[in-house]
């Protein structure tokens, strides 16, 4: 279901969103341990991760935008799992949503058309972690037919203390 106050349009990722996908993610730096992240970034900082996502391939990022203002509600993309080459039929997906465009579907929309776009490329898997606690991802990720493999136990520090990352899986 798209936000309530706007109609959605959910399109890949460019340069000129760089700013905007810049600030939402430093949010998720500065204030949880949703990622383990722990010093914000600049957009040229930044950049290197966004052209890392081109328009094809298996390594995406699709960005969800208000119709009407063009603002920036959140984004979704899948990297690399590992680098080493056996790993490359692999992805690791993540979604994140600007703090006042959440609970309103907006990462349902973009992981549908992550998904999408991901259809008839070289992808067996997709693996996503999620930080400890976090239902509203675990409920998200279960929606598109992830599933628990397993928990890494304290395996991140930030704020002054141990998170525990639960992992999932999906078959493409």
């Amino acid at each position: 279901m798209p936000p309530e106050d706007a109609e959605v349009q959910v399109r890949p990722g460019i340069e000129g969103d760089l700013d905007a996908l810049t600030a939402i993610y430093n949010h998720y730096v500065r204030e949880t341990a949703l990622t383990f992240d722990t010093a914000v970034f600049t957009p040229s900082e930044r950049r290197p991760w966004l052209l890392s996502h081109p328009e094809d391939g298996p390594h995406r990022l699709m960005v969800a935008a208000d119709a009407r203002s063009q603002r920036i509600l959140g984004y979704a993309t899948s990297s690399p799992y590992r680098p080493k080459p056996a790993y490359g039929t692999s992805v690791e997906t993540s979604v994140y949503v600007a703090p006042d465009a959440g609970r309103r579907g907006v990462g349902t929309l973009l992981y549908g058309a992550l998904f999408q776009a991901l259809a008839g490329q070289d992808v067996h898997r997709a693996y996503a972690g999620i930080a400890q606690p976090n239902e509203p991802s675990e409920r998200l990720h279960a929606r598109f037919g992830f599933r628990h493999v397993g928990t890494f136990r304290e395996v991140g520090r930030k704020f002054g203390r141990y998170w525990d990352v639960a992992w999932y899986e999906k078959e493409l």
